[in-house]
């Protein structure tokens, strides 16, 4: 399946709900360090409800742990800045899909990281800063997994 990685989150309710959509698409969802946030707040726990359980959630200390976790792989780094839709990525199981912090994004630095194959953006109006991190992060699983026929859902 499909990997979401959220670089640096910083408010706990996102990664909730994101946990809740993995839990419902089959992805998985890692976790790099620093967080804004324990993992076992109480906004982080009532937005994921009882779908710890069901969702594959990784913890890695820096983004070279995760590198060397997930590599090789390719990695989708999006991005209100990038010239390239996400709707034209063909994902395939095990690709990674890269967010970054609330409020700020991906950093310059981070972006010309050689691990990221290409930067994508999911289009807005004119004007608009960005998307909610946990929403951002449900729009691209749910196209990487429904070029893949939704496979396993029901």
């Amino acid at each position: 399946m499909f990997r979401v990685m959220f670089f640096s989150p910083r408010i706990a309710p996102n990664t909730g709900n994101a946990i809740r959509m993995v839990a419902g698409t089959g992805c998985e969802l890692h976790l790099v360090e620093p967080l804004g946030f324990d993992l076992s707040e109480p906004k982080l726990r009532r937005a994921g409800l009882d779908y710890h359980d069901l969702a594959s959630v990784t913890v890695h200390a820096d983004l070279e742990a995760a590198w060397r976790a997930l590599m090789p792989a390719r990695v989708y780094a999006f991005t209100a800045h990038a010239s390239t839709s996400f709707t034209d990525v063909s994902y395939q199981p095990g690709d990674v899909l890269m967010f970054g912090p609330e409020p700020t994004g991906l950093d310059a630095q981070t972006l010309s990281d050689p691990n990221i194959t290409a930067q994508v953006r999911i289009p807005m109006l004119a004007g608009r800063r960005s998307l909610n991190l946990s929403n951002a992060a449900a729009v691209a699983a749910y196209e990487a997994w429904r070029q893949h026929g939704f496979a396993g859902g029901v």
